[in-house]
C-alpha cells in the first residue's frame, strides 16, 4: 500500500531511460541469437545452470508496491515461475507486509512508492497491489517511468482513472495486466466459443452475482467513525491515505482490510467481484460501454457502500448482436433462477448466466466452466470447435512472458481490455451514488443527466499526488 505523484514529476533522465531500454533489449534477445553470432564460443547460461534455469540477468527485475495480503500472493506466484528478481518492496504497513518482507531480505524496502519509482532505475516492471484509491496513481507513475505494470483488480477507483490508464499504456507501448486471474482460464474461452457458435442463439440478458460483502468486510452501511484511536506503530497513515484529498484520521474501520467498503478508498462489492464474475459477459459479447444504468439498493449515505445493490446495465446493439440487459447483484441478493433450471439446483454464491433465444448458459464465479441449463442438455451436447488460443502459462506468468518479449498484446487482460471493462462497471456505481438512472455518454465520460457525477468521474487528488 502507498501513494502517488503529480504528472509534472514523470520525466525520466535520458541516461536512465537508455539503461532501462538496453536491459529490455537484452531480456528479449534469445540465447539462440547469441549462439548464431559467436558459434561454439558461447555456452547458453541455462545449460550451465541446469535444465529450466534462468540466469538472474535474464529475469525481470520487479518493484512491488503493496506486499501484504493479495500482493504477497501475487509476488509468491511470480517468484515461483523462476523468471523474476524481487529487487524492491514497498508497503506503508510493515506488519501486513512483514511476511513478504522477511522472504526477500535482499530487496530494498520503501514506504513511499514514489521514491521507489524515482530511485530504482534497475527495475523492469512494477506490481501494484494496494487499496483501490492508489491503483491508478501508482500505475501511471510507473508507466511514465518506463516500467511494465501488473495491477490488482479493480483496475481503477474512478472512471476517469481507467480511461487515463489505457491512454498512458498505449502511449508508452508497455506491457500491462489487471489481476483478474480467471481471464486466463478455460471457462472464459469456452463461454465465448459457445456463444459465438450460436449454442444459445442471440443473447439479450445476463445476470451476474456475488455473495460479497458480508463475511468479507462489514463496513457497508456505516458512517465515518468519529473516534481517533492511535495509529499503529508499523503503519504510516499519511502514506496510506496517499492521493485522497480528504483528511481522514486513522481508524481500524478503514485498514487493513475494510477499506473496500468505503467510497473514499474502494469500489465495494462490485469492484471486488464483478471484475471476475462479469468478465465472461464482456469478453463473450463484446459489450463495450452502457448507454444507461439504474440501481436498486439499500440506503446509501455516500460514506460507505450500501449493504446490498442490484444494478441494471443497458448495452446497445453491436453489429448483428442485439441490445443486452446485464444485472449485477451483491450483498446476498440473487437473480431469479434461469428458464429451465431444475427446482432442486442452486445458483451458488458467485456466478453468471446468459439468456439467449435458444437456451441458457450458466457458469460459476471467477469465469468458471460453462454448463447448459437444464443440465440434461449437456448429455448429448457436442462442443463447438475450439477457436481461441489457450493460455497455458497462467495469468501472472502470461504477463511476465509478455514483458520479456516486449509484446503488450500477449497480456490478454492488459489495459487495452481491462480499462474499458472497468469503466463500464464503474458507471453502475454512479447510479448507486446519486440514486438515479444514469444516461451515459461514454465517448465524453459524461453522465448527461447528472452533472454532479463529474466530481466522481474525475477525482481531485491531494497535492503531490495524482495522475
Amino acid at each position: 500500500m502507498s501513494t502517488s505523484s503529480s504528472s509534472s514529476d514523470h520525466t525520466e533522465p535520458a541516461s536512465a531511460s537508455a539503461s532501462v531500454t538496453s536491459r529490455r533489449r537484452f531480456l528479449s534477445t534469445t540465447t539462440a541469437t547469441a549462439a548464431a553470432a559467436f558459434g561454439f564460443q558461447i555456452v547458453p547460461r541455462h545449460v550451465l545452470g541446469g535444465p529450466g534455469f534462468t540466469p538472474p540477468s535474464e529475469k525481470l527485475n520487479l518493484g512491488c508496491i503493496g506486499v501484504g495480503g493479495q500482493g504477497g500472493g501475487d509476488i509468491a506466484d511470480m517468484v515461483s515461475t523462476g523468471l523474476v528478481n524481487i529487487v524492491a518492496l514497498c508497503d506503508v504497513d510493515l506488519k501486513q507486509g512483514g511476511g513478504t518482507i522477511k522472504k526477500h531480505p535482499d530487496a530494498k524496502l520503501y514506504r513511499d512508492y514514489r521514491k521507489l519509482i524515482e530511485e530504482r532505475k534497475d527495475i523492469d516492471a512494477v506490481v501494484v497491489a494496494t487499496p483501490d484509491h492508489v491503483h491508478a496513481p501508482a500505475s501511471i507513475l510507473a508507466l511514465r517511468a518506463g516500467h511494465h505494470v501488473y495491477v490488482e483488480k479493480p483496475l481503477a477507483h474512478s472512471i476517469g482513472e481507467a480511461r487515463q490508464m489505457a491512454k498512458v499504456a498505449k502511449e508508452t507501448g508497455l506491457v500491462t495486466q489487471m489481476g483478474n486471474q480467471g481471464h486466463a482460464g478455460e471457462g472464459l474461452r469456452l463461454t465465448r466459443e459457445w456463444i459465438q457458435a450460436g449454442v444459445i442463439g442471440k443473447v439479450t440478458e445476463v445476470h451476474v452475482w456475488s455473495d460479497r460483502p458480508g463475511k468479507f468486510w462489514d463496513s457497508q452501511g456505516k458512517k465515518f467513525p468519529t473516534d481517533t484511536p492511535p495509529v499503529p506503530a508499523d503503519l504510516d497513515w499519511d502514506l496510506w491515505l496517499g492521493p485522497v484529498a480528504a483528511n481522514h484520521s486513522y481508524h481500524s474501520e478503514y485498514c487493513p482490510r475494510k477499506w473496500r467498503g468505503w467510497w473514499e478508498f474502494g469500489c465495494g462489492a462490485l469492484g471486488d467481484m464483478a471484475v471476475h464474475n462479469a468478465d465472461p459477459a464482456f469478453y463473450a459479447l463484446d459489450l463495450g460501454q452502457p448507454d444507461w444504468v439504474e440501481s436498486e439498493h439499500a440506503p446509501n449515505n455516500n460514506e460507505s457502500y450500501p449493504e446490498w445493490s442490484i444494478i441494471t446495465y443497458h448495452f446497445p446493439a453491436r453489429g448483428e448482436q442485439p441490445p443486452v440487459k446485464m444485472v449485477w447483484y451483491d450483498g446476498g441478493k440473487l437473480p431469479p433462477k434461469p428458464p429451465g433450471m431444475e427446482a432442486e439446483r442452486n445458483l451458488g454464491d458467485n456466478g453468471i448466466y446468459f439468456v439467449g433465444d435458444k437456451g441458457v448458459i450458466l457458469a460459476g464465479g471467477w469465469s468458471g466452466t460453462p454448463r447448459l441449463v437444464p443440465e440434461a442438455r449437456m448429455k448429448d451436447f457436442v462442443m463447438p470447435a475450439k477457436t481461441i488460443a489457450r493460455c497455458t502459462a497462467g495469468h501472472r506468468r502470461e504477463w511476465i512472458e509478455a514483458c520479456k518479449a516486449g509484446k503488450p498484446e500477449n497480456a490478454h487482460s492488459g489495459f487495452h481490455y481491462s480499462a474499458p471493462f472497468t469503466e463500464a462497471l464503474l458507471v453502475g456505481l454512479l447510479a448507486v451514488r446519486f440514486g438515479k438512472r444514469i444516461e451515459w455518454d461514454a465517448a465524453n465520460l459524461k453522465a448527461t443527466n447528472c452533472p454532479e457525477a463529474e466530481a466522481v468521474v474525475h477525482k481531485v487528488y491531494r497535492q503531490g499526488y495524482g495522475i
